[in-house]
């Protein structure tokens, strides 16, 4: 919903693109040609990319999972440091998105580091929990469905390890979470799953101002 931070001045966020976000040329490119698509504000930040990659890289993440891939800005910025035999698994409804995120993968030489999986990302949650894979994500990053994020949230709390790290977009929603005269779909969903993390003792939380807020979560 906001392809850079709320509120902050356009000086003030040129100023952090140029000295604080290490942005590779390939990435920059693709946030280039997705800002030409009507949909362009479900990209992500170039400044929640770096925080991304970063969080990446202190969690020493292998198997990382993504719900809400676009045209694959942020699967690309985590993909970029992970480990030889590190993956990312994406899930999105639409191939016509991912297969421009392909493209740019296969020019950073990562495509081999990640899998789409194509359809409703609860059908591939429930499908990677049957086939094993519950305690066994490093990292997560979830931007699909905002009425689904308290399903997601459970779903996840399985196939997280412990210390594992989830990161959910758009918990702010533009402001409408505060916003008693909003009530639709994507605002509840929203709305519930920040009031079940605020008391969720199975989990670390941290809300950060950045982008259209991401709230961090470590599995204990």
């Amino acid at each position: 919903m906001a392809n850079t931070t709320l509120g902050l001045p356009t000086d003030l966020h040129d100023y952090l693109l140029r000295v604080a976000v290490r942005e590779p040329a390939v990435l920059r490119r693709l946030r280039a040609e997705t800002a030409s698509m009507p949909e362009a504000n479900m990209q992500i930040a170039p400044e929640q990319g770096a925080l991304m990659t970063l969080l990446a890289e202190l969690t020493g993440a292998r198997r990382c999972l993504e719900l809400g891939t676009f045209t694959g800005y942020s699967a690309l910025a985590v993909a970029l440091v992970l480990p030889p035999g590190g993956r990312v698994v994406c899930c999105d409804m639409s191939r016509e998105w991912t297969d421009v995120g392909r493209r740019f993968w296969a020019e950073a030489g990562v495509d081999d580091r990640i899998e789409v999986r194509i359809g409703p990302a609860l059908d591939s949650l429930d499908a990677m929990i049957n086939e094993g894979a519950s305690d066994s994500v490093d990292f997560a990053f979830v931007d699909a469905a905002k009425e689904e994020y308290p399903a997601y949230y459970e779903r996840l709390m399985r196939l997280v390890r412990r210390g594992g790290l989830m990161l959910f977009d758009n918990v702010f929603w533009g402001g409408d979470v505060v916003n008693p005269e909003v009530d639709d779909s994507d605002v509840r969903g929203i709305r519930e799953l920040n009031e079940r993390l605020a008391a969720d003792e199975r989990v670390t939380v941290a809300m950060v101002p950045l982008a259209d807020g991401l709230t961090l979560v470590r599995r204990r």
